[in-house]
């Protein structure tokens, strides 16, 4: 199979899909509306909305202990098998809160805590799209990957997300932005979407994600670091994990 006749169809599916659980909810991407300053801590217990994308594939979980807070700190996980069919690759979706209008918002930064809790090294991007319906017009990811080593433990990271940091994999990356009906987050050393062709298998991983936070920056495309490490686009904190 062609890649384009192969991405064109993991988007029906994906859409298909997306539209199931959206109905069965009860809930309508298109109404929900990303505000600044929201953050997603997982510590009412549930993994607040952030699901897969295909049928049969197990869901993210809900960690009640170990983030970057230490003991009591809740946190998602993020698994994937490695083989193909559902779950094969690394990916959570939210198609509820993170919907939205990102520029309307002044939201042009995304913070997050990540810990690779695998024996794989990682690439975590994040994902901007409107799939509702049908394949998508715009698709955009993180042109910058965050880097995480195996056993990385926990790191904070800001993706810068104003359209000149994004890769527009299909349409234009500020339509993606002002329309999008969902946010990924996923692992692609490259930064395109799905990942591998079908019939290259992904890399099995669990993935650790705290405190997600809808955040802007003074300047778009520059940023001030703290401590740690940074690349165009991405800024890592190393955080030294509690003791207690």
């Amino acid at each position: 199979m062609q890649w384009s006749s192969f991405r064109n169809v993991y988007w029906r599916r994906a859409a298909l899909w997306s539209a199931v659980l959206l109905l069965s909810t009860g809930m309508r991407a298109a109404r929900a509306q990303v505000t600044l300053g929201q953050i997603d801590t997982f510590e009412d217990g549930t993994t607040q909305g952030w699901t897969v994308g295909a049928g049969g594939a197990p869901g993210p979980v809900n960690i009640a202990t170990g983030g970057p807070a230490g003991a009591g700190d809740n946190f998602l996980e993020v698994s994937s098998t490695g083989r193909p069919g559902p779950g094969g690759r690394l990916v959570t979706i939210n198609s509820s809160q993170w919907a939205g209008n990102y520029l309307a918002a002044g939201v042009n930064e995304i913070t997050l805590d990540a810990n690779n809790l695998g024996a794989t090294d990682l690439s975590i991007r994040l994902l901007f799209a409107d799939p509702m319906g049908g394949p998508p017009a715009d698709v955009a990811v993180t042109s910058q990957a965050l880097l995480l080593p195996a056993g990385s433990g926990w790191v904070h990271a800001s993706f810068l997300i104003d359209p000149a940091d994004l890769v527009a994999v299909l349409g234009s990356a500020s339509a993606a932005l002002a329309n999008a009906t969902e946010m990924r987050i996923f692992h692609n050393p490259a930064p395109d979407f799905p990942g591998p062709p079908v019939g290259i298998p992904d890399i099995a991983a669990t993935l650790g994600v705290d405190n997600i936070t809808a955040a802007a920056v003074p300047e778009p495309g520059a940023f001030a670091l703290l401590g740690g490490l940074a690349v165009p686009g991405v800024t890592l904190l190393l955080r030294r994990r509690r003791q207690g």
